[in-house]
């Protein structure tokens, strides 16, 4: 190429000829061309899935249901032969797996339109599929046309979707695009995101989401300040081509998209691609993580699933003057079955004799947990957060390394985490979760600005025996608000024990209607939690002592407290 100038002033180039027209020819960059195809033509071929599947477990084990009309096995004889396939083959191979002759089903979109594939009751193979997504493409509605062939009415058992990725972190751009895709699918035909994709993709997998595009945003602000470990400015610029700096030195105003972001990030080295995957998703997690814990994550509708659920009380909040249509708060008690993380399952993918995972045993609790390596969070300053997950019979949450310093988990020996473990395991199975939740159905837009606005959470209780409500779930302690934004007066009742279990549980301050306006709240005394009585008044204190309070004075102020062990019959006094 010939460099040369334009009336700007701006360096340009053009192709390079001689003097009969004939272009010039980078001699080295012949020879570097020459090399890298004689190099790929050394490599051995590289099969695609359906092929590698076939050749490993064979067509004996294999139903294949695609629009191929032939294909190449391996026959009894050890070599590839060509085998030619008939539109009927495909009947046959379907009824081969729905008999359970073969155990494993490879379809493709031409084998995925009007056949089923569920766990039928009706069919001889009724084990649970489970069903892993190779190669989604980029239409919606395809995936979900594959999706739905697995899961169907009258089956003995729901599959398990798996996306399958590679350990190369761009490739989470494509599975972004489907899940964004679904969720928009979602929202068209039914009016609930989360409807297309059904579940099957975590917030921080979208990297189209709002959490996303911010922290790209802060992602160019760490890269410009030199702030990041993986790439530096002049680097990034240099290989994508993107401009961050601006000709005054300060960052451009108009930053480059996320989507053509993601699309320069591709065109990188694996190594150095999964580095800047790998700063840029900590900091969505991180975004993520605390919309989760602020209640202000919009999950869509959240199914779930339990044996029973019983209604304990239904209060009427608002009937349209219109429609005549109605909106209650009911209270429900719900039982679900416990489905704990077998000791079994942990070692297929856990080491717990390893020096990554260690077992540990909470000293208060005596419960055990296994902890294992997390991705780090990354603040908007750059500083990293080191993040470990802790894994448990019945649940798993992420510790930062200050927290886990802080708490009273302690180092236990193998042989006795797996006993605690195991006994934990079989103690939860063998029991049922009862809870209460207070959920708002019926006609809610209307009421919907006077529903706590740090925590939006839709659920849809599924019961065994069919019957479901659909609603959005109100925390105890923002029931009082609602009932007088509604004007209620005969609201929600709220007993003693719930009171005292919401204060101590949220650590938010509730209302204890009765003779005096109190609020019971959650105070840290001398290191320790106790229950503290505001708004009451002097002149009734002897009263307050007399049911069971206790005074303490702290900084020349009287304060009035509840016994921990008699908080609820006290509290049922006061009321």
């Amino acid at each position: 190429m010939a460099v040369f100038t334009d009336e700007n002033g701006n360096p340009r180039s053009e192709p390079m000829v001689d003097d009969e027209g004939r272009p010039v020819l980078c001699r080295s960059a012949l020879a570097a061309r020459d090399r890298m195809i004689e190099q790929l033509c050394a490599l051995p071929p590289i099969a695609t899935a359906l092929d590698a599947i076939i050749e490993r477990f064979g067509v004996e084990q294999v139903a294949e249901v695609t629009g191929r009309s032939r294909r190449l096995i391996i026959g009894p004889d050890g070599r590839q032969k060509l085998q030619p396939r008939t539109p009927r083959a495909n009947i046959a191979e379907t009824q081969a797996f729905m008999d359970g002759a073969k155990r494993i089903l490879v379809f493709s979109d031409a084998g995925g339109t009007g056949r089923s594939y569920h766990a039928d009751l009706a069919a001889r193979n009724q084990a649970r599929r489970v069903h892993f997504l190779l190669e989604p493409g980029w239409r919606a509605d395809a995936a979900i046309q594959g999706l739905g062939r697995t899961n169907r009415t009258n089956q003995a058992s729901a599959p398990l979707f798996r996306p399958v990725t590679t350990d190369v972190r761009g490739e989470r751009r494509f599975i972004s695009t489907i899940a964004r895709r679904l969720d928009s699918l979602g929202a068209l035909t039914r009016g609930q995101r989360q409807t297309g994709g059904q579940n099957l993709f975590d917030p921080a997998d979208n990297l189209e989401s709002a959490y996303a595009k911010e922290a790209v945003n802060r992602w160019f602000g760490l890269l410009f300040t030199g702030k990041l470990e993986a790439v530096s400015l002049a680097t990034f610029e240099d290989l994508t081509g993107l401009r961050i700096e601006g000709p005054d030195g300060g960052m451009v105003d108009d930053l480059p998209t996320i989507q053509r972001w993601l699309n320069r990030i591709l065109a990188l080295p694996i190594a150095l691609q999964n580095a800047i995957f790998d700063e840029f998703l900590a900091l969505v997690e991180a975004r993520v993580d605390a919309a989760r814990q602020a209640g202000t994550l919009d999950l869509g509708v959240e199914t779930i699933a339990v044996e029973s659920f019983e209604v304990l009380s239904d209060t009427l909040l608002r009937t349209d003057a219109l429609s005549g249509a109605t909106t209650h708060l009911l209270e429900l008690e719900i039982a679900r079955a416990l489905k704990p993380l077998t000791l079994a399952r942990l070692d297929e993918h856990y080491a717990i004799d390893s020096a990554r995972d260690r077992a540990l045993r909470n000293g208060r609790s005596g419960r055990v947990g296994l902890l294992v390596p997390a991705r780090s969070l990354l603040t908007d300053e750059g500083a990293r957060i080191m993040r470990f997950e802790l894994l448990r019979p019945l649940k798993r949450g992420y510790l930062t390394a200050d927290q886990l310093e802080e708490s009273s988990w302690e180092p236990v020996e193998a042989a006795d985490f797996r006993r605690l473990w195991q006994a934990e395991a079989d103690e939860a199975a063998s029991s049922l979760k009862r809870e209460r939740l207070r959920l708002a159905t019926g006609l809610l837009l209307p009421i919907w600005d006077k529903l706590p606005a740090d925590h939006v959470r839709v659920s849809r209780i599924c019961a065994s025996d069919g019957r479901s409500l659909l609603g959005r779930e109100v925390p105890l302690h923002c029931v009082p608000e609602i009932c007088r934004a509604l004007a209620l007066e005969h609201g929600h009742t709220i007993s003693a024990d719930d009171i005292v279990h919401a204060v101590l549980a949220t650590g938010r301050p509730m209302e204890v209607r009765g003779r005096e306006q109190l609020t019971l709240k959650r105070s840290l005394v001398n290191g320790s939690q106790r229950l503290e009585l505001a708004g009451w008044s002097a002149a009734r204190l002897d009263w307050y002592k007399a049911q069971g309070c206790f005074t303490e004075i702290i900084r020349y102020q009287t304060r009035l407290f509840v016994p921990l062990g008699e908080g609820a019959s006290i509290v049922s006094k006061l009321q």
